[in-house]
């Protein structure tokens, strides 16, 4: 089985070289164990269009920042085609070429937010923005504040964002530290120690309570709703993981 750390502190070229690589499975491509994506993927698609409501309407114009090349993307095109949506995919070119062409689909490659052209042709008009288990590499390759307010930019009145599985630290050590969680970590490490858990340590290159609450800040003080929200119980990684949704009023 494959070591989730083996996906820790990667980035965008890293993900190229993951992508090529035809041994990797198309979730252990997009930087997940198969245990954490494998049978879960159709549960997560109906949790993000929960969230992204404006996914469900008609002729909306969409962007996927990073969509990997599992089946959340495909499920995604499947449902724009039925929607009659302008869907717009950004990713590397490796990443890309493991996804089907389609009508209505534009595929971009390029390490976003840089990509002017395209950036200059959609502001304000996307009515739904996906970025999902994305924001922890982030990190790794852009400014956080600089992929938001790009982001915010493109949105159009009434457009949502959503910034889904985010890895939050701070969540994590909660859940750890209850009594669901020590009984959760005994149950998969098959041991009778309960869980290492240190508060108010400062965790370098993670994302905590701090930063999430730094992303929802910005975004309302430039004049957008910003939430974040609980995943579905039933998803893998719903007791370390949370979202931010982001609405322009």
């Amino acid at each position: 089985m494959t070591s989730p750390n083996r996906f820790a502190n990667i980035g965008f070229e890293d993900f190229r070289r993951l992508a090529a690589d035809e041994s990797l499975s198309k979730y252990e491509r997009i930087g997940f164990p198969n245990s954490y994506r494998e049978g879960f993927e159709p549960a997560i698609f109906e949790d993000i269009r929960r969230k992204l409501t404006n996914l469900d309407a008609r002729e909306q114009c969409v962007l996927d920042i990073g969509p990997g090349c599992s089946d959340l993307p495909r499920m995604l095109m499947d449902l724009c085609r039925a929607q009659d949506h302008r869907l717009t995919l950004v990713d590397s070119a490796e990443m890309l070429a493991l996804l089907p062409d389609a009508p209505a689909t534009d595929k971009v490659a390029a390490l976003y937010p840089n990509c002017p052209a395209l950036l200059d042709g959609l502001r304000g008009k996307v009515d739904a923005l996906l970025c999902y288990s994305l924001l922890h590499y982030v990190l790794v390759d852009v400014a956080f504040f600089r992929f938001l307010d790009v982001s915010l930019s493109l949105l159009a009145p009434g457009g949502q964002m959503l910034i889904g599985d985010i890895p939050n630290v701070s969540k994590r050590k909660r859940f750890f530290a209850s009594d669901t969680g020590i009984a959760f970590h005994k149950a998969f490490m098959q041991t009778d120690e309960p869980p290492e858990v240190a508060f108010n340590n400062v965790e370098h290159d993670q994302i905590d309570d701090a930063v999430v609450f730094a992303l929802l800040q910005r975004a309302r003080s430039a004049g957008f709703d910003a939430y974040v929200v609980p995943q579905n119980p039933a998803l893998p990684l719903a007791n370390r993981r949370e979202d931010i949704l982001i609405i322009r009023p």
